[in-house]
C-alpha cells in the first residue's frame, strides 16, 4: 500500500488527529477520515461480560442496536477474529478491532455502493483502520469514561471497579505463545485476579483467589498482586516473590487473611515451567488438545500465612502444549440440584473447544459461559477465573485478525 493510497492517507490522518482526540470523539474522527473514500462506519465494543457487542455513541450509531455475540454474523467475526461480509441491505464488512491480540470489538464498515466486498484492497484498508482504532480505544480509555460506559450493561460494584483497574489485558500473544484470561462475574467480583508479564523469553504467571467476598477480598488480593509485581520487578525468584506476598499480607492485616494462588515462570525458549501452588487448584496440562494431567508439585500454605519450605516444582512442556489455570469458583459452581461443574467437565469442554480451532480467547469465553450457565442463582457468590497459556506458533497466530 503506497503513501498515495487513499487508505494510507486515511490512516495517517487518523494518527495525526489522535494526538488531541478526546475519547468521546473517536467514532466521529473515524468517519471523518473515511469520508473521502465514500465509507461510513460504526464502532462496536464488546461488553465486560463478553456477551454483547455494544455500539459506541457517535457518528452513525444513533440507530444501532447491541448485537449478541452468539447469534449474529457480527459475533462470528468477533469470535473467529476474521473479516466477514454482510450483504445487507446495505452491504457491509464486519472487521475485528483488536489491540495486539486483545479482542475489543468490531468496526462495521459501509463501503460505497457497488463496492466488491471480497476486494482485498478494501479489506486490508479496513483492517488497518480497525487496528488503529483498537490502539486508540486502549490508550484513550484512561482519559475519560465514555469508552468504559459503552462496555457496561449495568453499574459496576466498587470491588469490581478496583480489581479491573489492576488487571492486565485479557489476551496477549508473541510469536510462539498466547495468554488468555477471563474473570466472572464481571460486575460483582470478589477476590479473584490474574497477572502475567513477559521479560526476555520468560513469562511470569499468577492466578489468585483472596479469602472472602466483595471489597475486603479484593483489597487483600490487590495487596498480593502489588507485592508480587514489586518483588518480580526487583528481580526476585518464585520463592522470593511468594515470601514477599506473605509479608505484605501479614504486615497489612492481623486477622489471618490469605490468598490462594499459583505463581509460575514459563521459559518460552526451552518449554520449562517452574511453579508454586499455594493452596490453590493445580494447573491442568494440555497436550495435543487433551487434558493429560494436573500439575501437583510444590504445594505450600496459602499466601499470607507464611511458608518457608521454598519448594518450586518443574514441568517440561512440549511444543503445542497448553496450560489451563482456574479458581475453585469454576469447578465448584453448582446447579439447582447441587451438582458441581467439576474438573472433569471443565477438562472435557476445554478439549472440545480447542479441537474446534477457535482462538484461545474464544475457548475461555465459552468455558466461562458454560460454568455460569451451570451455576444456579442459589449457589452464586464466588468468582470464576480462567487462564489459558498455549505454547505454539499456531496458537499465537490464531489470535491475530
Amino acid at each position: 500500500m503506497s503513501a498515495s493510497d487513499p487508505w494510507h492517507r486515511a490512516l495517517a490522518d487518523l494518527v495525526v488527529r489522535s494526538h488531541r482526540l478526546p475519547p468521546d470523539d473517536l467514532p466521529v474522527a473515524v468517519d471523518d477520515v473515511l469520508q473521502p473514500l465514500g465509507v461510513t462506519s460504526i464502532v462496536y465494543l464488546v461488553d465486560v461480560e463478553q456477551q454483547t457487542l455494544r455500539p459506541l455513541p457517535g457518528s452513525g450509531a444513533e440507530k444501532a442496536e447491541p448485537l449478541t455475540i452468539d447469534s449474529s454474523l457480527a459475533g462470528r467475526a468477533f469470535t473467529q477474529v476474521e473479516v466477514h461480509a454482510g450483504h445487507g441491505p446495505p452491504p457491509r464488512l464486519w472487521v475485528p478491532i483488536v489491540n495486539g491480540t486483545d479482542r475489543l470489538g468490531l468496526l462495521e464498515v459501509f463501503p460505497p455502493a457497488g463496492a466488491d466486498l471480497t476486494d482485498e484492497t478494501l479489506r486490508n484498508g479496513c483492517r488497518l483502520i480497525a487496528g488503529l482504532v483498537g490502539h486508540l480505544v486502549t490508550s484513550k480509555s484512561n482519559y475519560g469514561d465514555c469508552l468504559h460506559r459503552a462496555r457496561r450493561s449495568r453499574p459496576m460494584e466498587v470491588s469490581a471497579e478496583l480489581l479491573w483497574s489492576l488487571l492486565p489485558p485479557l489476551t496477549f500473544a508473541t510469536a510462539n505463545t498466547s495468554i488468555n484470561a477471563l474473570l466472572e462475574p464481571a460486575y460483582e467480583v470478589g477476590g479473584d485476579a490474574f497477572d502475567y508479564a513477559l521479560n526476555g523469553g520468560t513469562i511470569s504467571l499468577a492466578i489468585l483467589d483472596g479469602v472472602g467476598h466483595g471489597l475486603p477480598a479484593v483489597l487483600t488480593t490487590s495487596v498480593a498482586l502489588s507485592a508480587l509485581r514489586a518483588a518480580r520487578r526487583a528481580g526476585a525468584d518464585l520463592t522470593g516473590t511468594a515470601r514477599a506476598v506473605d509479608e505484605a499480607i501479614a504486615g497489612t492485616w492481623s486477622d489471618a487473611r490469605f490468598v490462594t494462588g499459583v505463581l509460575a515462570e514459563f521459559d518460552t525458549r526451552s518449554g520449562l515451567l517452574r511453579y508454586v501452588e499455594a493452596g490453590h487448584p493445580p494447573p491442568v496440562l494440555l497436550r495435543r488438545g487433551r487434558a493429560v494431567r494436573t500439575l501437583t508439585g510444590a504445594r505450600r500454605l496459602p499466601l499470607g500465612l507464611g511458608d518457608d519450605s521454598g519448594r518450586v516444582a518443574e514441568a517440561q512442556l512440549e511444543p503445542g502444549d497448553g496450560l489451563l489455570l482456574h479458581t475453585d469458583g469454576v469447578t465448584e459452581a453448582r446447579d439447582a440440584a447441587g451438582e458441581m461443574f467439576g474438573l472433569s467437565r471443565l477438562a472435557d469442554l476445554t478439549e472440545r473447544q480447542i479441537s474446534s480451532g477457535l482462538p484461545g480467547a474464544e475457548v475461555l469465553r465459552r468455558l466461562s459461559h458454560a460454568a455460569a450457565a451451570h451455576r444456579d442463582a442459589a449457589f452464586a457468590g464466588d468468582d470464576a477465573t480462567l487462564m489459558l497459556i498455549e505454547w505454539s506458533a499456531t496458537a499465537a497466530e490464531s489470535s491475530e485478525p
